[in-house]
């Protein structure tokens, strides 16, 4: 499989039916996605590894890992609501994934990577930290989208856990008109895909 056949594939799947903004619900987009999976996969930590996308919403970052051969993956997100669409997704595009209902401070599954989209802290200030500590206690590779502006931040923490830290790409992550509260169509984020390995 080429990237731009896993972009068309995550492109069918279904978004949220009902997303929450409290837990700032937002699809990740199909070209990143699919830039963020082929990435791992280059980097050797997809492909017959034990992978999981910790806040997976929808699950397009476990399905997508799925597809390019990871051995088993798990998706795990507090929202029933999404994890019954990521379910519906699977099935939809053949990936083999375990998903669970939890919150991610609970999840304590041994893997090899992570490939999570965390929220950006919109609604609470560093909503993101949960998921990458949870990531490195669990994986000894993650890769992450975090907002640029917080690049710093997030470096800082993940050296202090002793992670050695990349700065991989930066996209530009458009979030369409989706709650009451939003005043435009549609608004763009600059997000950057760091790569946390331990020691």
């Amino acid at each position: 499989m080429k990237q731009k056949q896993l972009e068309i594939q995550l492109q069918k799947a279904q978004p949220y039916v009902k997303p929450t903004a409290k837990f700032e619900q937002y699809s990740t987009p199909a070209e990143i996605a699919s830039d963020m999976l082929w990435t791992a996969f280059m980097d050797g930590d997809i492909q017959d590894k034990k992978v999981a996308d910790l806040g997976c919403g929808t699950g397009v970052l476990g399905i997508g890992a799925s597809i390019l051969g990871a051995k088993e993956v798990y998706g795990v997100d507090i929202d029933a609501r999404a994890i019954e669409v990521a379910i519906q997704n699977a099935v939809k595009l053949k990936a083999n994934v375990h998903f669970e209902v939890m919150k991610v401070s609970d999840f304590h599954e041994a893997v090899d990577t992570v490939v999570q989209n965390p929220p950006f802290g919109a609604q609470k200030r560093h909503a993101d930290i949960p998921f990458l500590m949870t990531g490195m206690r669990v994986a000894d590779v993650v890769y992450s989208l975090h907002l640029q502006e917080t690049e710093g931040f997030v470096q800082k923490r993940a050296e202090a856990l002793g992670n050695t830290v990349e700065t991989l790409k930066r996209y530009i992550f458009v979030i369409p008109h989706t709650y009451e509260f939003h005043t435009k169509e549609k608004v763009s984020f600059d997000v950057t895909l760091f790569r946390f390995k331990k020691g």
